[in-house]
């Protein structure tokens, strides 16, 4: 299959083209060329900058388009526009952030979502305005793309490369050693995916051509904040 995928230079879009290429597919990357010709140069690069500068995608077709960096409707929109139609199915890699609170163990991809008054803001003020902001790009890409789509909506994610220094935090402050404050309740559920588990996962779907909207996380239902930094204590 021929894949675009957009990004795909840090820690999920980097584990996606990896996946990508494990599996035989030929990938070409969307993004402003730092660093994608030296990681990937045996992939198709395409320099340019989805805020201001598509045009780089005026030539080609593909079999399917999975976008890593979409947090704005307009970005979305403008993708789709400089696609034409070209891409294939899309996948928009979402977060569960689109949930809006209180959530409960066990809901599902039918949850109430997160609803902005105003869709067109484009700064993180918190947390509500991100999941709005996902919710509103999800809309978009449905909207453009079709019931095909593929909606993605992680948890916790973990792994190589993970920039966002979440989850390495706390390991690299556990091996450190003395006493770790930590919130509570230990007893509080977490739910955690590895990176490379889910972009093995994306593109085994996207082989399917399977749409919908998907959690992704681990298999494990009765992980505790307690047993995860418990597990990272035992390690290091």
């Amino acid at each position: 299959m021929r894949l675009l995928v957009i990004g795909g230079t840090r820690f999920v879009g980097r584990h996606i083209v990896l996946a990508a290429l494990a599996a035989g597919h030929e990938v070409t990357l969307f993004n402003r060329g730092r660093t994608g010709p030296a990681l990937f140069p045996q992939c198709r690069n395409l320099v340019g900058d989805r805020d201001t500068d598509l045009s780089a995608l005026a030539d080609g077709t593909w079999d399917a388009t999975i976008d890593t960096c979409g947090y704005f409707v307009r970005q979305v929109d403008a993708l789709a526009d400089a696609l034409e139609g070209r891409g294939g199915q899309h996948v928009f890699v979402s977060s569960v952030s689109a949930y809006a609170e209180p959530m409960s163990p066990g809901y599902t991809e039918d949850g109430p979502l997160v609803e902005l008054d105003d869709t067109t803001i484009e700064t993180f003020t918190d947390a509500l305005s991100y999941g709005g902001l996902k919710v509103a790009c999800e809309r978009a890409a449905l909207q453009r793309h079709g019931e095909g789509t593929l909606i993605v909506r992680p948890t916790y994610v973990v792994g190589p490369d993970d920039y966002s220094w979440r989850f390495p935090w706390w390991v690299a402050r556990i091996a450190r050693g003395g006493e770790v404050l930590a919130p509570g309740p230990q007893t509080g559920h977490a739910q955690v995916i590895d990176a490379r588990d889910m972009a093995a996962w994306i593109v085994a779907m996207v082989e399917r051509a399977e749409g919908g909207t998907f959690h992704t996380v681990g298999p494990s239902d009765t992980f505790t904040w307690a047993e995860m930094l418990n597990a990272i204590a035992d390690v290091v």
